[in-house]
Parts: structure tokens; C-alpha cells; sequence
């Protein structure tokens, strides 16, 4: 599939189910994607600007978890999808200014060469292809020392739960996706993603390769999901 066909078919199925995603977020994960947020937002670190660049914000919940704990902070929030950034937007009431939804395309970031402290994505890296323009251009805004903080799903390839999780993925999940949201697309389309994509070590070893100088990850939830920190080279 050649990329303007892909980053089409990734914004209608997201716009197609964000009045949805909230609720299919919580309800598909049993509310376990509330605890891998806040542990990403960990990873956060905030410099003298204090501003942090959040990819494929979404409905804004890793911006927000952002600004509860870093109140100090500011957060561009980016999303190629304009309604879920919409839909977002009654949950950051509390944050004033302190948060700007920008519409964007992750592989041509609106920033300044290291201008930001860290950027986080959170089930987002996914679906940026080629995801080395990506990288390029993360790290091209980073400050020195500054942090990528990538929360995913691990690979379907791996056996989780005696297989349990596998079934859920392939089976369950796109059945209960396309019952809710009505969407026959969208919850196929993130099994078939979760399945093909690299493995927690061969996801380290890509970030690595890109130039982060540091990488390290470690599951939650037995691997049903990684989160990988790659830091700027501190100069």
C-alpha cells in the first residue's frame, strides 16, 4: 500500500470511530489503558521551557496526563486527525492555554530544530509509515538529552496468556470494535497492525538505529503492551 493510501485509510478510520475511542479505549483493555498512560507520562522529563510535543495525541489523554503531572509544562498536542483532536477538546477545560492541538502529519513536524524537551506517542507509531521519518524529524526537534517515550502494543506474534490474548486480538476485539463504533474497518485494521509489527527488541534496535543514543523498554500487563524511551545524545 503506497503511502497517501495509507495515511488516507488511517484518517477515516479514526475519524470514523472518535466519538467512540474513549469509551472502546477503556472498555477494549478492561481499563488497563488508563494505567499505561500515566506509567509513559513517567518517563516525561521537562527541561527550562517545559514543552513537550505529544504525536498522535488523539483525544488528548497522554496531554493531559502530561499537564496533571508536569503543571508547569506546556504540550503541543498533534494528531493527523482533526476530529478526534475535536473530540479531545472538553477534557483539557482545566489547562487553559497550556495546551495547543495542532493538526499534523508526524513525519513533518511544526517545530523548531530542538525545541522540545520530550515527545511522547502513545498506540500512534504504528501507523506512521515509513516510521524512520518519524524518528528523523523527532529527533531533529528534541534538545539535547531530551527524551522519545513510545507507549505500543507489543507484537501479536508472541504467545500471551496461552495464547488467551492472541485469540482476543485476532477474534474479539475487531468483533466488539465493529458492534459499538459500527465501523467494519478500523478495529481489523488495528488487530492486522498489532500482529505485523516489530517485537519489543526489534523495536529498540529500530529507535536505536535511528540515532537515539540510549534506548531501553519493558512490558506492562505481560506484554500485551511495551513502553520504549530513546534519549538524545546529551551533545
Amino acid at each position: 500500500m503506497n503511502r497517501a493510501r495509507h495515511s488516507r485509510l488511517v484518517a477515516e478510520y479514526f475519524s470514523s470511530i472518535a466519538g467512540w475511542y474513549d469509551f472502546l479505549n477503556h472498555f477494549l483493555s478492561f481499563g488497563q489503558d488508563i494505567y499505561w498512560r500515566k506509567r509513559l507520562v513517567r518517563h516525561v522529563r521537562t527541561g527550562d521551557t517545559g514543552l513537550v510535543l505529544d504525536l498522535a495525541a488523539g483525544t488528548m489523554d497522554v496531554t493531559r496526563e502530561i499537564l496533571k503531572k508536569n503543571p508547569q509544562s506546556r504540550v503541543l498536542a498533534l494528531d493527523y486527525t482533526l476530529p478526534m483532536l475535536t473530540r479531545g477538546r472538553n477534557k483539557m477545560k482545566f489547562a487553559g492555554t497550556k495546551f495547543i492541538p495542532v493538526q499534523a502529519d508526524g513525519r513533518v513536524l511544526p517545530a523548531p530544530d530542538e525545541s522540545v524537551d520530550s515527545v511522547t506517542i502513545a498506540f500512534g507509531i504504528r501507523n506512521i509509515v515509513p516510521r524512520s521519518e518519524a524518528y528523523r524529524e523527532i529527533l531533529r526537534i528534541l534538545k539535547p538529552g531530551g527524551r522519545l517515550c513510545v507507549l505500543e502494543f507489543g507484537s501479536g506474534k508472541s504467545r500471551i496468556w496461552g495464547g488467551l490474548y492472541n485469540f482476543y486480538l485476532a477474534r474479539v476485539l475487531p468483533l466488539l470494535g465493529r458492534l459499538i463504533s459500527r465501523d467494519k474497518g478500523a478495529y481489523t485494521y488495528l488487530a492486522e497492525t498489532i500482529k505485523g509489527f516489530p517485537d519489543s527488541y526489534e523495536l529498540a534496535m529500530e529507535i536505536k538505529k535511528a540515532g537515539f543514543s540510549r534506548v531501553f523498554y519493558y512490558p506492562l500487563s505481560s506484554g500485551i503492551v511495551y513502553i520504549h524511551v530513546g534519549e538524545k545524545a546529551a551533545g
